[in-house]
């Protein structure tokens, strides 16, 4: 069951998912509360862990390889295994998603050029009971609430 969470506990995540550095102070201000609440509020999400931990955000700009795509992934059930076991292998793999729809699994590849893209989607559609594959190349992200 998911935990009820009000509207302070939205401003406060929304904040940290922004910066979780941000100092108490500087939350407490925009929320709108007492220092004290706020680290009481932060303290409790992470105990109902909501909170599961905090990360590092990288430059994209700066750090990431050139190329990102999603690929979404037509399998046959008996080969998803096989091909889950071959994707964590590659460091190319950023996720992993199942998703409902025509497609059974959404694939998010970075890669440092559109060559080395090129020959690892050959080796994934090559994989035994890949049926087939879409991907898009993505060109910029407009908005990134990701925590990682």
């Amino acid at each position: 069951m998911k935990p009820a969470l009000d509207d302070i506990d939205n401003k406060i995540l929304a904040l940290l998912m922004d910066n979780a550095r941000m100092p108490v102070t500087t939350i407490a201000k925009r929320v709108g509360i007492a220092r004290t609440t706020v680290i009481a509020r932060i303290s409790a999400l992470e105990k109902r862990e909501v909170i599961a931990g905090y990360g590092l955000k990288l430059n994209q700009a700066m750090y990431q390889p050139a190329v990102r795509a999603y690929v979404g992934l037509s399998i046959e059930a008996r080969s998803v295994a096989g091909l889950i076991k071959f994707l964590q292998q590659l460091p190319e793999v950023e996720s992993l998603c199942a998703v409902s729809g025509a497609i059974d699994y959404m694939l998010t590849l970075r890669c440092a050029t559109t060559e080395v893209l090129d020959k690892l989607l050959d080796q994934i559609g090559a994989m035994e009971g890949v049926r087939q594959t879409s991907t898009s190349i993505i060109l910029s992200k407009r908005i990134d609430r990701s925590a990682l």
